[in-house]
C-alpha cells in the first residue's frame, strides 16, 4: 500500500492521505465499521486491516481537508445505516503524502497514525 502511494506521488504527482483508524480494545462495532468503509471506497482507494482494533486507509488523489471530509461522511453514513446504542469510538489520524514524495516507509507512517506523536494530525 505504501509503495503504491509513493509511486502515485513520485511518478504521477498525485497527493494522497494515509488514515490510521483505531478503536478501543474489544470494540465490537469497529470490524463492522471497517467493512463498511471498504464497501464505500472508490476503486483507487484501499484499506489494510492490521489488527482487530487498527486499520489503515489509503485515500488517493485527495488533500488533508478532503480526507477529513471523506472520513466524516464515512462515520456519519455508518451511524445512519447501522444505528446502535453507542456510536463507534473511532479515532482517526492522518498522514498527508504530498505529490512528489519519492519514498514512503512504514517507519514514517505507522508511528504518525498510531502512536501519540505530537506532530501527527488527529481528529
Amino acid at each position: 500500500m505504501l509503495e503504491r502511494t509513493a509511486v502515485l506521488a513520485a511518478e504521477h504527482r498525485v497527493a494522497s492521505v494515509v488514515v490510521g483508524f483505531t478503536a478501543r480494545e474489544g470494540d465490537r462495532l469497529f470490524p463492522d465499521f471497517i467493512a463498511y468503509v471498504e464497501s464505500e471506497l472508490r476503486v483507487e482507494d484501499c484499506v489494510f486491516r492490521m489488527t482487530r482494533d487498527r486499520a489503515v486507509l489509503l485515500l488517493s488523489d485527495v488533500g488533508l481537508e478532503q480526507a477529513r471530509g471523506v472520513v466524516e461522511r464515512l462515520v456519519a453514513g455508518f451511524q445512519r445505516d447501522f444505528p446502535a446504542l453507542e456510536a463507534p469510538a473511532v479515532r482517526a489520524r492522518y498522514f498527508p503524502v504530498p505529490a512528489g514524495v519519492r519514498e514512503l516507509t512504514v517507519k514514517q507512517v505507522l508511528p504518525a497514525v498510531f502512536v501519540d506523536d505530537p506532530g501527527a494530525v488527529v481528529d
